[in-house]
């Protein structure tokens, strides 16, 4: 954790006062948030669904990365700062050590998540609304991604289609 923290002492730092938005669900910030210090709450649809107060926490990746709206909002609960990254993407390409930091974070959520669903498939998978659930997932992990970039054709072997 540390370490992320040294990666970005040159950043911009932002306060949040308890009950302000870092990030507003539906709103596109073209912003990393990386929490320094303070606890937040994070709601989807205004429940909340997660606490941190972790320094190193990043919020904004998913919107950052998928080039869409935020999917949740970030409040503070006591008072917060943050590192802001400007332009994420940049950030993450030039710091391999930034972007493996977010992708193992992004990685512990995913398995936090599909812990979570099996725990309630077992619990309750004899009824008829949870059975669902295995088909959402299935049908969101088959799902193409919205954009594609095609290799130039100087990468491209020869008589062999891109992925």
């Amino acid at each position: 954790m540390s370490s992320i923290i040294e990666l970005l002492k040159d950043h911009e730092v932002r306060q949040f006062k308890p009950g302000e938005n870092i990030i507003a669900q539906g709103e596109k910030t073209g912003l990393l948030f990386f929490l320094i210090e303070g606890t937040v709450d994070v709601l989807k649809d205004e429940t909340r669904v997660a606490t941190a107060s972790q320094p190193g926490m990043v919020f904004g990746e998913l919107s950052a990365l998928l080039g869409g709206n935020h999917t949740a909002t970030v409040r503070a609960v006591k008072p917060c700062s943050f590192y802001v990254v400007q332009d994420p993407k940049a950030f993450l390409n030039e710091s391999p050590a930034a972007c493996l930091y977010v992708c193992e974070l992004l990685a512990q959520r995913l398995d936090a998540l599909t812990k979570y669903v099996a725990d309630v498939k077992n619990q309750f998978g004899d009824h008829d609304h949870i059975g669902m659930v295995g088909e959402v997932l299935e049908t969101l992990m088959k799902r193409e991604r919205r954009a594609r970039i095609r290799p130039s054709d100087s990468t491209i072997r020869h008589g062999q289609a891109p992925d």
